[in-house]
């Protein structure tokens, strides 16, 4: 039970009643923040356990660690993600940002992007503190394993344990259901929401076994599923690297240790670029593995879901214009103005419609014919002077705002989120995905969303 009898803006500590046991929170300017609460623990390659029921009270008043990981890519658009994260292998946390004034409050879990690279639920580009203010919902962020750790299980540990990541995101869900009520929340209203890697586990999630039940709703923002073809070959090349490396795949607690498995995991990304498209995203859940059913059971397990799940989808415009320009190829052409109008732009133009939009508008008229709800969306609004278009991670700023989160982020340019008119796109976004995580209602179109189909 959340005490909300003092309305004092200043922040003080307050004591929350969990099914796990009591929570030592933050409470100020209408919200309790409960911030690194351990869901789960687990011995590198190994499936997590749940964690046990505490008696004495917890404190969850900082933030919690991040996955160990390298910089993300994704530095060039949107700025660094972990910046004043301490790492740890041990680092199945969650965060809990909830209106003080509320009960049985809709709740929002959110998974983060990163490509199963790279990201933390904790970072500060994901404080969800105007969508949970201006919505009246509770906002559940989600750290688990990344990269190697994650998803990629040694042939010398395991060659049935895959999935692990997944596995720590499942277990995460069935925190919240058991615990949530704790923070003013409804177990039964809940919607989980991600972008990019993690839009796309949540599409592993609706095709898991045993998520039936944990969510009501799902929005999967730029989620990477024409990348999910032809990745046999892929993952036996990667694994074949770690096979060379059994000495770095021991047991964890050692910061040189870690390091050095991050070492063989960029071994492991590099022999993954020769296969194509398909090694940008060198991790993923593997059909067949841990909780998914193999690739000629999907549809059957759609069929099976879908009627209990409302889905949204999204892509940007730009969605594949920093991979794009990653490429080093493609990168040469881009100081050539003539090259970039001709040859980059209609590169993005094909690459965003064949990983993003079309993926999404087929799982969307799927789900329907299924006899589930889905709406798919274009997310079109760009500043006029960063040259990233709408790209990939645009729409972040305007769900997650906060004061300087997003000032190193280069596709924002000379624009500050907040001011006018961009306050008038985070406002209609985040009241879109509130109403949607509330009700089911799905947005119109305007201030920066484009209704393709439903």
């Amino acid at each position: 039970m959340i005490d909300r009898t003092d309305d004092d803006r200043r922040p003080r500590i307050v004591e929350l009643q969990t099914a796990d046991g009591p929570v030592r929170a933050v409470q100020a300017d209408g919200l309790v923040r409960a911030r690194g609460i351990r869901y789960g623990r687990a011995a590198r390659f190994a499936p997590a356990e749940p964690i046990r029921p505490w008696d004495g009270p917890v404190d969850a008043t900082e933030k919690g660690p991040a996955p160990p990981q390298q910089p993300s890519r994704l530095e060039l658009v949107m700025g660094s993600s972990t910046r004043g994260l301490r790492q740890d292998e041990d680092c199945l946390v969650v965060s809990v940002t909830a209106p003080a004034s509320g009960t049985s409050m809709p709740v929002m879990v959110w998974f983060h992007g990163g490509a199963y690279l790279t990201g933390s639920g904790e970072s500060d580009k994901y404080d969800p503190t105007q969508l949970a203010l201006e919505g009246g919902v509770v906002v559940v962020n989600v750290s688990h394993r990344l990269g190697v750790l994650g998803y990629l299980t040694p042939r010398s540990v395991s060659d049935q344990e895959q999935n692990l990541g997944l596995t720590d995101q499942v277990l995460a869900l069935h925190w919240v259901h058991r615990n949530i009520s704790g923070y003013g929340g409804d177990p039964a209203n809940v919607t989980v929401f991600g972008q990019s890697a993690g839009a796309d586990s949540i599409w592993a999630m609706l095709l898991s076994e045993g998520t039936t039940g944990l969510f009501r709703r799902a929005i999967l923002q730029s989620a990477p599923l024409g990348l999910r073809t032809g990745r046999d070959a892929l993952r036996n090349a990667m694994l074949d690297v770690l096979d060379a490396h059994p000495e770095l795949m021991g047991v964890q607690d050692s910061a040189d240790q870690t390091a050095a498995v991050l070492a063989t995991q960029a071994t492991a990304v590099r022999a993954a670029r020769r296969f194509g498209a398909a090694g940008a995203l060198p991790f993923a859940p593997a059909l067949g593995g841990t909780l998914l059913p193999p690739p000629e059971q999907v549809l059957d397990q759609i069929g099976r879901v879908a009627p209990g799940v409302d889905l949204l989808l999204t892509h940007t415009r730009n969605d594949a214009l920093p991979f794009v320009l990653a490429d080093p190829r493609i990168s040469r052409l881009a100081a050539r103005r003539i090259a970039r109008s001709t040859v980059i732009e209609q590169v993005d133009r094909l690459v965003t419609r064949r990983v993003f939009a079309k993926p999404a508008a087929s799982l969307a008229k799927t789900w329907r014919a299924a006899g589930g709800q889905a709406a798919h969306y274009q997310f079109d609004w760009a500043t006029p002077d960063s040259g990233w278009g709408a790209c990939h991670c645009i729409e972040l700023p305007f769900l997650f705002p906060g004061d300087d989160t997003w000032a190193d982020a280069p596709m924002l340019g000379t624009t500050s989120i907040g001011d006018d008119p961009t306050d008038l796109v985070g406002a209609s976004l985040r009241a879109a995905w509130a109403a949607f995580a509330t009700s089911g209602q799905v947005p119109g179109t305007g201030h920066g969303l484009r209704l393709l189909t439903r």
